[in-house]
């Protein structure tokens, strides 16, 4: 039986992507108090993980940059 891992680098490259400028907007848009719930967010923790989403979606496309690179 073969296992292999469902997503590629690819997929994985474009769902940080996608969640990194989610996570963004999120932190831009998003008032603190968050309407008239009793849930409170913290900005600085959602910008901190959107900052790092964004660093490891950068880190993807490099990694995919450099085996273009050493391929030719």
């Amino acid at each position: 039986m073969d296992l292999t891992f469902p997503l590629n680098f690819w997929d994985i490259s474009l769902f940080l992507a996608i969640t990194a400028i989610v996570l963004l907007v999120t932190s831009e848009l998003l008032s603190p108090y968050c309407g008239k719930t009793s849930l409170r967010i913290n900005k600085k923790r959602l910008r901190n993980a959107a900052i790092t989403t964004s660093v490891l979606f950068l880190a993807t496309v490099a990694m995919r940059i450099a085996t273009l690179i050493l391929n030719l």
